[in-house]
């Protein structure tokens, strides 16, 4: 990942973090919230730490296959919310790919 690659993942992580918590999640809420959690969790240690390791790598790839299933269903207001997760993982997934 170049400087500028990580500087805009580190600046959408921001903004991703700023963020309310959608309403209107039914229920998909629970599964989402786990979803948020992990993939956050991921994120965060690749901040830190500029790497991450293979069983963070496996997690991260098996978070963003369930969050896939999942957009599709949510609601143009709640979406926006997990597509920009969507883009943070799978971002972050590409340096390791």
């Amino acid at each position: 990942m170049t400087d500028s690659d990580r500087e805009k993942l580190c600046a959408t992580w921001q903004v991703h973090q700023s963020m309310d918590w959608p309403d209107g999640l039914g229920s998909h809420e629970g599964q989402l919230m786990t979803l948020d959690t992990v993939i956050g969790g991921c994120l965060t240690y690749y901040v830190d730490e500029c790497h991450l390791d293979e069983p963070r790598i496996e997690i991260l790839r098996d978070c963003l296959a369930e969050l896939e299933s999942i957009v599709p269903d949510l609601t143009e207001a709640t979406s926006e919310y997990f597509r920009r997760l969507q883009f943070l993982g799978v971002t972050l997934l590409q340096d390791f790919s």
